[in-house]
This record gives structure tokens, sequence and C-alpha cells, in this order.
């Protein structure tokens, strides 16, 4: 028999004239079984030509089985995508194999597949796991949805396998994703191949180079079509019961469900606010800070260096004074944040290990996609109340430039870390419930409204969201505790130099009166519009350095109830710290990043203002009506805003409408 190059798979040493037939499947989806199944002993491993990856193929019969590595999608986003993309569009027949337990999920690359014109057999694997938890599949129905054949496998078993091999000779091309068809035909009279001309809209370079073409840029309308396909798709072919389902299978899939998942974040949040923001913040911060720092601590510096160095003087007001070096400093990373720290990290890191915090993406994914993001984007929102810095970096996830800006600008603005949270919420612990209420119903709006507006501005639309939901399981204490320790180490490491520098600088603003010089220029914002004591600007100077050094200057401050919330809301929108904003500028243009780093000092003094400004006329009396006043004016306007957005929204760069 000849052997020779077989065009489009960058395979050699393959049958002369042998039908192609490819395996084609997200990670993880069984592909492997199939591929010994149908190949017996008849195997060969070769590198892909340019890569390092290896491709197994062999012999079926007289034809070719090609395996390719397992992806969500075929792009250009990495080598096993170009490589699966090259071999898919130079396939006779592709056995696309899906999970049944994360249909939504993998049905994505299947109408992909579907929309590149080659003949297509879904080998629907592991029904007999989808049916533990509860989820039945209509095949039939499915078939005719996506018009190629749809045959129901337990691959380990070898049930089904003998079915998927009948049914290669009826392989389908497919119903293609609505709106999409009369684009394809435009550019196949230009490429003379479908998948080719598919690749080209959705802005693929490198197939786009080959034709000498310009790559078209209706990636994220596409796959906005095309998930709408899927979602509907599943809506028809998927049905959810709790006969035979596992508690914990059960408790898995009602936390990605609305109307069970909110209620059950909202617990855990509570309880994460019972943790931290009283027990923590109470008790045992009431330990550290008070009897062991100032009650133990703070005496034993001062009599150790005034010894050496005059209370007094100017060394001894840097050293040892309010804003001393020794003694602020240490206290408040040891005996204020770092127990708040602790509490933080040891609830997220409750919340990776049980597999929660993916359920979380997939709950909250809908509402993300409203600020122009994905559930995917909840990853480093929820880190951000870790350390904004960090999650500033873990950006890079998101699939487009676009989710990235916005995240950013979110995390900037909207979200405390985890030692500013955890000092937010031992200040409003003991202001009763309406206040908590009013900041936190604040700041969402403000993110609310900044996301919809963004999303409004920027062109394009939200990726899907594609994520791998993990088995629900007891966290290992060992592995919460030992990832608890870890971040918070790094929190320590790298908190302790920039808030002995902040004391510094505060210190010798002290010395030198520009301290009194900045209150006094600031008098004008924080006392006349914030209604707050000119010495809260120390507060603001403070934050600069870090959002929680800020937020723990305002604990020694004599506040009443509505004071403490204003400043709160303002310190929280205000500027990010000086590592947070050196990384947006590291991720950012220069200029965009200037426009971040200034919006949020207008946000911050026009938002708190405006909460201070109406608690002024609707509250004089002190009573509960300013609060009322304040969140009904603020949804009235987050509303407003998303009416006006709604009407303006930009459509995507590209367009697939026909």
């Amino acid at each position: 028999m000849a052997h020779c190059h077989v065009a489009g798979t960058g395979l050699k040493n393959i049958p002369d004239g042998a039908r192609k037939i490819v395996l084609a499947g997200n990670p993880n989806a069984g592909k492997s079984v199939f591929f010994n199944y149908f190949t017996g002993m008849y195997v060969d491993v070769s590198n892909y030509p340019g890569t390092t990856l290896e491709i197994s193929h062999g012999r079926f019969g007289s034809d070719l089985i090609i395996d390719t590595p397992g992806v969500y999608g075929i792009s250009s986003f990495n080598d096993e995508e170009r490589i699966a993309r090259d071999i898919i569009l130079a396939a006779d027949v592709v056995i696309n194999v899906v999970d049944a337990v994360h249909l939504e999920r993998d049905l994505f690359l299947t109408q992909q597949i579907i929309d590149t014109g080659v003949p297509v057999v879904v080998a629907l694997n592991m029904v007999d796991e989808a049916l533990k938890q509860g989820l039945k599949i209509d095949d039939d129905l499915l078939s005719d949805l996506l018009g190629v054949p749809v045959v129901p496998t337990v691959a380990v078993r070898k049930e089904g396998l003998e079915e998927v091999k009948k049914a290669i000779p009826c392989a389908g091309k497919g119903h293609v994703t609505p709106g999409l068809q009369k684009r394809l035909e435009h550019f196949l009279n230009r490429v003379g191949s479908q998948g080719e001309a598919l690749l080209i809209l959705e802005g693929d370079a490198a197939v786009a180079g080959r034709h000498g073409l310009e790559p078209e840029n209706c990636r994220e309308e596409i796959y906005l079509k095309r998930r709408e396909r899927v979602n509907d798709v599943v809506r028809h072919v998927l049905l959810e019961s709790t006969a035979g389902i596992s508690l914990k299978n059960l408790l898995g899939r009602l936390m990605i469900k609305p109307l069970t998942g909110i209620p059950i974040l909202l617990a855990a949040l509570y309880l994460m606010y019972l943790l931290i923001g009283k027990f923590i913040a109470g008790t045992v911060v009431g330990i550290t800070e008070e009897t062991i720092m100032q009650g133990i601590y703070e005496p034993a510096v001062r009599g150790f260096t005034g010894r050496f160095v005059p209370a007094d003087s100017v060394a001894g007001i840097i050293l040892t004074g309010e804003f001393g070096v020794l003694t602020m400093t240490v206290t408040y990373v040891l005996g204020l944040l770092m127990p708040l720290v602790i509490g933080f990290y040891f609830f997220l890191s409750l919340f990776e290990d049980s597999g929660y915090l993916p359920r979380i993406a997939t709950l909250v994914d809908r509402f993300l996609t409203y600020l122009g993001l994905n559930g995917r984007a909840i990853i480093p929102l929820i880190l951000g109340f870790g350390c904004v810095t960090m999650a500033t970096i873990t950006t890079r996830l998101l699939a487009s430039d676009r989710e990235r800006r916005i995240a950013i600008i979110l995390l900037g603005l909207t979200i405390p870390c985890s030692a500013q949270m955890g000092v937010i919420a031992g200040m409003l612990g003991g202001l009763g419930g309406q206040y908590v209420a009013l900041y936190a119903l604040v700041i969402f709006i403000v993110l609310v409204m900044t996301g919809t507006v963004l999303n409004t501005v920027l062109s394009g639309q939200p990726v899907a969201l594609l994520i791998d939901l993990p088995p629900l399981r007891w966290p290992r204490l060992d592995n919460v505790l030992k990832k608890t320790a870890n971040k918070s180490y790094s929190f320590l490491k790298e908190a302790t130099p920039l808030f002995a520098l902040g004391a510094l600088l505060i210190s010798v603003f002290q010395v030198t009166g520009v301290l009194a010089f900045l209150q006094d220029l600031l008098a004008p914002f924080t006392v006349g519009w914030l209604n707050l004591p000119k010495e809260t600007a120390t507060a603001f100077i403070m934050g600069i350095v870090r959002r929680d050094f800020g937020a723990a200057g305002l604990t020694g401050m004599a506040l009443a109830p509505v004071q403490t919330v204003v400043a709160l809301i303002t310190i929280t929108l205000f500027v990010p710290c000086i590592a947070s904003i050196l990384i947006i500028f590291k991720e950012r243009s220069k200029g965009e990043a200037a426009l971040i780093w200034g919006s949020s000092w207008v946000a911050a003094f026009l938002v708190g203002g405006i909460v201070a400004q109406l608690f002024t006329a609707f509250n004089p009396d002190g009573r509960l009506s300013g609060t009322v006043w304040v969140l009904f004016i603020f949804s009235g306007l987050a509303l407003i805003t998303a009416g006006v957005c709604r009407l303006f929204k930009k459509p995507g760069a590209g367009s697939i409408a026909g």
C-alpha cells in the first residue's frame, strides 16, 4: 500500500486515498477510548509539524482515524486549537465526542464544527453519569435539531461504540448557526471551503493569510449567536430531575440555579460577614490590636526608643508618634489587618477547594453579561476582595481585551481588598444593618452603573462562558490551611514595606506642616461636600499608599454613623493603592491607565458627596428615612442609566446578519 502526506493533517506515512475520520471533543470527553476501540493495535504517533505536540493516528479498515487535542473551540488561541482546526478542516468525517454531563459546554464545539460544513457524527458519551446526576437527554430530538446522527454511548463499558461505527456512513453536515449562512456563502466563493470561510469571518488571521485576505472581525458576534443557538438546543433536549440523584450532585445543581443559587450565595456571604465582620473584627481584633499591640507592644517600643530618642523630637514622632513607623505600622499590619486577611483567605480557600468558586461563576454569568463580561470574570472580581493587584493580573484569563479593560476598571473602582474590607466590616458591624445595607448597595449600584456604561460605549459583545464544573466535595482542611497561610504570608510580605513607607510619609508630612496644609486644601471637599471632619483628608492621603491603610486611618476618628458610611464609600471608590496603580499602568496603555486613575478620584468624591448631601436634605433629624431616600434615588439613577444605555448601545464590531 502506498504511503504519502495527507493534505491538511500535517501527518505522513498514512495510506494513500484513505478516508480521514477525525475524533474531536473537549478535554476529558473520552476520545481516547473511542480511538483505541477503532484502531486496536494499528496506531502511530507523530509530532505535528512545527510543534512538540504528538498526534495519534491509526488504521480503521481502509480508512484513517486521527485523534485531535482536546479543545473548546477551533480557532488560533493556542497550538492545540490550531492543530485541531487544520485536521478538522481536512476531515472527511468528524466523530465529535460530547460529554453528556456538560452538554451545554461541549455543544459549542459541536456547533462550530457543524458550521465548518464537515460531515459530523455526535457520540453522546457518559450518558450513565448524566443519569446519576438527574440529567436525561432526548438524543433523537438532539439529532433532529443539530441535523446530524447522535449516538448515546458509555465508552468505558464499550456501550454504543459499535453503533457509532455504523453511523459513520450517515454523517451529516448539520444545521448552520442561524444568520450565518449568507455570510459564509459570500466568502465560500472566494476561498472554496466553508470551514475556512467561517474562520475568516471569526477573525482567524492564519487562515485569512492563506488566501491573501484580511480577517473579518465578527468573532464575538458569531460566538454570541452560537451560544444562543446551543442554549436553545439544550433547553429543548435536556430534562432535569431529582430521581436517583445524590445529595452532593443535587446541591451542586442548586448552586447554579438563580432561584436557589442566589440564596445559597447570600447565605455563604452572610456567614463570611459573621466570621470576618463580627467575630474577627470584633473579638479577635479587640485582643490583637487593643490588648496586645496597643496595650503591650506600643508602650514597650516607646519606652525602649525613649531611652535614645526623645518622643517629641522629629525622629521620635516619625518612629513612635501617632503615625509612627514602629508603632502604627506594626499595630495595623499585625494587630488589625492580619487577622482580617486570614479570615478572608480562609473563606476564599474553602470556596476554591470545595468546587464552589466555578459554580459562582456560572451563577452570575447572565448578570455579568449586562456589564460586558461573562461569568469567568467573577474569578478576578472575587480575587480582588483578596488583593486588587493580584486580581488585575489575573484579568489576563479573560477572552478579550474589551473584557479585560472593563474588569480592570471595576476592580480599581468598586472592589475593596481583603484588608480594607475587613476594616470596613469592622467599622460597619457596630452601626446596624441599615448602614451595612446602605454601604453595600451604593457600591453595588456604582459597579452596575459603571459596567453598564462601559458595556455601552465599548463596541463588541461579551464572549460566551466556557468553564468546567469540578465535582462538589468537602474541602480538605490541610489544603485550605495551606492556601490560607501562603496567601496571608504573601500579603504580609507585600503590605509591610508599603505600610512603613506610608507611615513615614504621613509622619514627615505631619512634622513639616504639609499634612495640615493638605487637610486645609481638601477641606472644601471633605468638609463642605462630604460633610466630614477635615482630618479625614489624612485617611485619603494614606489610601494612596494602600487602600486598607486609608480605611484603617478612619478607625480612630470620632464619626457619626452617616459620616462613617460616607467616608467608607469614598475610601472604597478612591484610587487603588500604589501597587495596583503600577500594575494598571503595566497592563494598559499609559493614557488609559491615567484616565482610570483620575476617574476613580472623581467617582469617589462625586458618589460620596451625593450620599452626604442626600442625607443632609432628607435626614436632618437622624432618622432612617435618609437611608431609604439615598437607596431610592441611587436605584433610580441606575435604572435611568440602564435605560439610556439600552437605547444607545453600540453594535458589535462585526455582524453576521445576512
